[in-house]
């Protein structure tokens, strides 16, 4: 049977949300109408922190107030969920944010609409205790993606024993599968023997420079992002930058969402922003597909949708892309109304992208 363990984390997520079901009922004795107050989280609430050169929330707050009947109901629902973790964490046990919402059947009054309510909700209680939802114990429904290089961790198994096992030689084509918490209690990097670390978005792509040998042929791990990356396929980045100090770069579709998932691993997503220094890697380069690549290398490409035109538009205006090059970028894109996939590279070959595409790239970033 699985051991169960409490780590520190928890007890820490424990204690704090506590403190926050006693602010409510303090506010009850005192005969105040209950209210909790959480940063707002958009685009124009975003700052970027010197400290840790990532964007955070600004001094923009939201108050959830119990002055009508949705406020209440709200507050309601927060003591419920603070209640739910308590009972986790205590149990052992651990929980998806699916399972929260259906969870929440059984709360009457309080239960929730929908998941989208839910999980906004989870969110909300990690703003206001500057804790992860993970020392909450709440999962999301996958895990992390896939990791093949040599890089060796150690892994608590789900009997509390620790395992080493190394990317490249214990992992079949698949490669090794991020799980779900990254944190130091459950996984640790023992060993790491590479030049730098390249995260890929498509799985497509990944199965390539895995079938080339890029990884073996070039010294480099390769971390697939699996489209929109989850919270801890970033976290694993950044927490494997920071032990290896090696270089991260990008490689992604050449389209508005792509440039979004670069910017949720280099500087953090906007509904993430509360725990951008534990989930972003400043220090990660973008590497391709770009615009300017699109006429240089004449790649196959599709039409900018009306949709592709207002989000490059929307970037424009992204802090996260004030840069000259990428407002240059982005504006060539508006002109030229392309956009190209990373996979358009095999119109010369399947081993042009590992032969010639990504060491030009490379070599100009002075990474190989």
């Amino acid at each position: 049977m699985a051991k169960k363990q409490k780590f520190k984390e928890n007890q820490e997520a424990q204690f704090r949300l506590k403190k926050i079901a006693e602010y409510i009922y303090g506010q009850l004795r005192n005969e105040e109408v209950p209210h909790l107050e959480v940063s707002s989280r958009t685009k124009n609430n975003i700052v970027l922190s010197k400290d840790h050169k990532v964007w955070v929330y600004g001094s923009d707050q939201v108050t959830r107030s119990a002055k009508d009947l949705g406020g209440a109901t709200n507050i309601l629902r927060s003591l419920y969920t603070v209640n739910f973790i308590d009972e986790m964490i205590n149990s052992g046990k651990s929980s998806t944010l699916r399972e929260m919402y259906y969870i929440s059947e059984g709360w009457e009054k309080a239960k929730f609409p929908s998941q989208d309510e839910s999980n906004r909700l989870a969110e909300d209680l990690e703003i206001i205790t500057k804790c992860m939802r993970e020392d909450f114990k709440l999962r999301p429904e996958e895990d992390g993606a896939r990791v093949i290089g040599d890089v060796t961790i150690e892994e608590m198994n789900r009997k509390g024993l620790k395992k080493k096992i190394n990317c490249k030689d214990d992992v079949g084509d698949s490669g090794y599968g991020i799980p779900y918490n990254v944190e130091k209690e459950k996984l640790k990097f023992k060993n790491v023997n590479a030049k730098f670390i390249i995260a890929i978005e498509t799985g497509g792509m990944f199965d390539r420079l895995a079938e080339n040998g890029f990884d073996e042929g070039h010294n480099a791990i390769l971390v697939h992002l699996k489209g929109q990356p989850a919270r801890s396929t970033r976290r694993f980045i950044k927490r494997l930058h920071h032990y290896s100090k090696l270089p991260v770069v990008l490689f992604t579709d050449g389209d508005p969402w792509s440039y979004r998932i670069y910017a949720s691993v280099a500087y953090g997503a906007i509904k993430t922003a509360h725990i951008s220094e534990y989930l972003a890697t400043p220090e990660a380069i973008y590497l391709g597909i770009t615009p300017s690549d699109i006429i240089n290398y004449d790649l196959p490409n599709d039409k900018l949708t009306d949709q592709d035109v207002n989000a490059l538009k929307s970037e424009l205006s992204d802090p996260r892309f004030s840069s000259s090059t990428w407002k240059s970028e982005i504006k060539l894109q508006l002109k030229i109304k392309k956009k190209s996939e990373q996979q358009a590279l095999a119109k010369y070959g399947l081993d042009y992208v590992t032969e010639t595409y990504l060491p030009e790239k490379l070599q100009e970033i002075n990474i190989i």
